[in-house]
């Protein structure tokens, strides 16, 4: 299992929590994800062999929140 943390600044409410949390969590191989609205935290879960930290990072930009 591997895992990514981040930061996005754009993150500013539970709208936005549960829009990463539900489109990251449709990537294939993804486990987990988290959000800490109040910290801009993204804490995911996958596993390594059906994604990679480029492929969430990629996801998170095309949904509007950059990881910074």
């Amino acid at each position: 299992m591997n895992t990514l943390d981040v930061t996005a600044a754009d993150i500013s409410c539970d709208h936005c929590k549960r829009h990463i949390e539900h489109d990251l969590g449709e990537v294939r191989g993804v486990r987990s994800v988290v959000v800490d609205v109040e910290t801009k935290a993204v804490h995911v879960e996958y596993e390594g062999a059906e994604t990679d930290d480029g492929a969430l990072r990629s996801k998170l930009d095309e949904i509007g929140y950059p990881a910074t």
